[in-house]
């Protein structure tokens, strides 16, 4: 499932945004970058061909700008952020990162001609957190897929901090596995954990 999680996370924020378009609702920015990403995959034969280097330097340069990564890895550490010190959370900012960008690398050959509807979004001018709801359809049919995008506004642009499918937090998911590991292994166990499997990872990319 989180494969299939990572693939719409591609879709929805591949693209540069530029100074004038940062501020652009969020909604209609996911929809009109979700078109010309999708495009841009049927044509590029070499991620089709399985090219993961492509496919991460692709990652690195366009999707992981709209994420807020020190956000996610601190919810998905939980209560027990407060225990890290700063070298500590350094460490588990940079090797969740590096985690969510070698799934992501590895999800971009999934991609089967989905489509991808989004939901109006009601915007005030003074809204600073908000919810984009989307809908995801199968090529080959079968019930369709919700996709929910926590996004916060920030100097930069909006930003990622959260993704739920089908009603099931990332954060929160990885916040049971974080937690149960912090407590067997204090918050160095949950480092070493992460980095020995993005290692492992990316000796298989």
């Amino acid at each position: 499932m989180y494969k299939l999680l990572f693939l719409l996370i591609f879709s929805f924020f591949t693209g540069v945004v530029n100074a004038a378009e940062a501020m652009t609702a969020p909604d209609v920015l996911a929809r009109s970058v979700t078109d010309e990403v999708l495009v841009a995959l049927r044509n590029d034969k070499a991620i089709q061909a399985g090219d993961l280097k492509k496919a991460r330097d692709l990652i690195e340069g366009k999707i992981a700008p709209h994420f807020n990564f020190a956000g996610m890895a601190q919810l998905a550490v939980g209560k027990n952020w407060s225990a890290a010190n700063a070298e500590q959370r350094k460490a588990l900012i940079a090797e969740f990162r590096a985690l969510l960008v070698q799934t992501y690398t590895a999800s971009l050959l999934l991609y089967k001609d989905q489509k991808i509807e989004y939901r109006p979004l009601k915007l005030a001018s003074d809204d600073t957190d908000v919810l984009v709801r989307s809908l995801v359809r199968q090529s080959g049919g079968g019930e369709p897929v919700q996709v929910d995008y926590g996004m916060e506004k920030t100097d930069a642009g909006w930003k990622v901090y959260n993704v739920k499918i089908g009603g099931i937090s990332l954060v929160e998911s990885y916040r049971s596995t974080f937690n149960t590991e912090i407590q067997k292994n204090g918050v160095d166990g949950l480092i070493k954990t992460l980095r020995d499997k993005n290692r492992v990872l990316a000796s298989n990319q």
